[in-house]
């Protein structure tokens, strides 16, 4: 299963969510180290739900990024998905 996670620069740090799976969070000193601690607070939180008989819930949420143009090409230009 594939979960969408959001990884933010905080003041002096990163810290990271899991959409799909609340409470889920973690923070690191590098995004890598932030991404390395949301990894296992994932597997500890699917532990968890499993110990409690409960099922893992969908990975729903969809993430993706805009292009916004720095000067739009005609008045009120919609933003485009970003596609290669």
């Amino acid at each position: 299963m594939r979960y969408a996670i959001v990884i933010e620069k905080a003041e002096s740090n990163f810290s990271g969510y899991v959409p799909d799976l609340p409470g889920c969070v973690a923070t690191g000193a590098t995004v890598e180290e932030t991404e390395n601690e949301l990894l296992l607070a994932i597997q500890f939180h699917l532990d968890g739900l499993r110990e409690d008989g409960l099922s893992p819930p969908a990975a729903d949420s969809i993430v993706e990024y805009v292009f916004i143009p720095a000067q739009p090409s005609a008045p009120g230009g919609a933003p485009q998905p970003a596609r290669p």
